[in-house]
């Protein structure tokens, strides 16, 4: 039965609330094993199916830019271009750039470029393919939002994430476009949010009980999402796990968690073409030296082992 504004307020601000519940138990409970960085993260799920994952690199993006999401099309990939800009860029340590637009670029499963389109987001780190239109979700704390963007590089519409403040609902970190609705990484709520892309109005969420947060990706009924353990004030990028966590699209429920085998490429977006994950590498991340990952720029194949 549909929820009604009240009741999907109410059990979001319950979602909220647990999810702060599990992130600060596990922060407490140390894990039977893990990095020093921090502990694995699926440690607290000994219930949930658990599986690991490699990786393997197939092409390099187009240059200029930090590719962070990415969306299928009938002829191959969407990938979003992220610039660091304004003040997210001294997370960095980066110059600011001298041209701040960015793009998505449209590639064969080759690589090979096809299409360029210009969009109004800045920070990208979300990009849905909906048939007609770009959406772009916006990650930069100067620039919020979802941009729709038609194939001349035009900005239909503009949308913050909702149930934040009118004009800045906060980060974007995947998008995913199904059924004619479009799903968010919300991450000012450490969640997927599904909304109608017509009015943005909010009709589901799912917490997501683990930290960053990252690409979507739509299986059958249910969601992957890019997941991963915190790196810890004292850790090396080597400590860090990458991984992904399954839900189900109609009851939140977690479903499956993966875990990426040492020496895997760094996950940002995700898609899935023909029961395949593909993720892409952007080559910056938080507490790392830039460019560390030695697939920096590059779209990957997921493997489940």
């Amino acid at each position: 039965m549909p929820m009604d504004k009240r009741q999907f307020l109410s059990c979001a601000a319950f979602g909220l609330a647990a999810t702060a519940g599990i992130l600060r138990a596990s922060a407490q409970t140390p894990a039977a094993s893990g990095p020093v960085g921090g502990q694995l993260f699926f440690a607290n799920q000994p219930k949930i199916p658990h599986r690991q994952a490699k990786t393997t690199a197939l092409f390099q993006v187009p240059p200029g830019g930090y590719p962070n999401a990415l969306a299928v099309a009938p002829e191959g990939l969407w990938i979003a271009q992220q610039k660091i800009s304004g003040s997210q860029r001294l997370l960095y340590d980066l110059p600011e750039p001298a041209d701040p637009e960015e793009v998505c670029w449209l590639v064969d499963w080759n690589g090979k470029l096809l299409k360029t389109v210009k969009t109004d987001s800045r920070g990208t780190a979300g990009v849905a393919w909906d048939g007609k239109y770009l959406w772009t979700g916006a990650d930069n704390n100067e620039i919020e939002g979802i941009f729709k963007t038609d194939l001349s590089g035009r900005t239909i519409s503009k949308h913050q994430i909702p149930l934040g403040v009118r004009q800045n609902g906060g980060p974007c970190h995947g998008l995913l476009w199904q059924d004619n609705k479009l799903w968010i990484t919300a991450v000012r709520m450490n969640g997927i949010l599904r909304v109608d892309p017509d009015t943005f109005e909010p009709e589901f969420y799912i917490p997501v009980n683990f930290p960053r947060s990252h690409g979507i990706a739509w299986d059958k009924g249910a969601i992957w999402i890019v997941v991963g353990n915190s790196n810890g004030a004292n850790a090396k990028p080597e400590d860090y796990r990458g991984g992904l966590a399954k839900y189900d699209a109609t009851t939140g429920k977690l479903l499956e968690t993966v875990e990426f085998l040492p020496g895997s490429a760094d996950p940002h977006g995700l898609t899935m073409r023909d029961g395949v994950l593909y993720s892409c590498d952007a080559g910056i991340h938080p507490g790392w030296p830039n460019n560390w990952s030695k697939t920096t720029g590059k779209v990957f194949r997921i493997d489940l082992v």
